[in-house]
């Protein structure tokens, strides 16, 4: 993948959530709601401060982070799905 996001935003490739709930039943895809569980393939340099600093991420490649249901936008590149957003838009890295 040949992307470099710009300042404090992240490139998310979203995790699929299991198709089968407890009982058996399967779930079609349009009655899934979007994941909110990803992990960072990209990230961006980070933000400049008010002084032009620039204020690293928290946030790396290879984290597993969670993230706002309706966040970032939504691209495909190589047939792949990810989603592009602000380091802010991320809530929680998962450990």
């Amino acid at each position: 993948m040949n992307i470099k996001p710009l300042a404090d935003r992240v490139v998310v490739k979203p995790l699929e959530q299991e198709e089968i709930k407890k009982g058996g039943i399967i779930i079609p895809d349009t009655a899934k709601e979007k994941p909110v569980q990803g992990e960072i393939v990209a990230a961006g340099p980070g933000r400049l401060d008010d002084t032009g600093k620039r204020v690293d991420l928290e946030v790396s490649v290879g984290d597993k982070v969670l993230y706002g249901k309706y966040s970032g936008t939504d691209v495909t590149i190589d047939d792949q799905d990810y989603l592009i957003m602000r380091e802010s838009d991320v809530l929680a890295i998962l450990k």
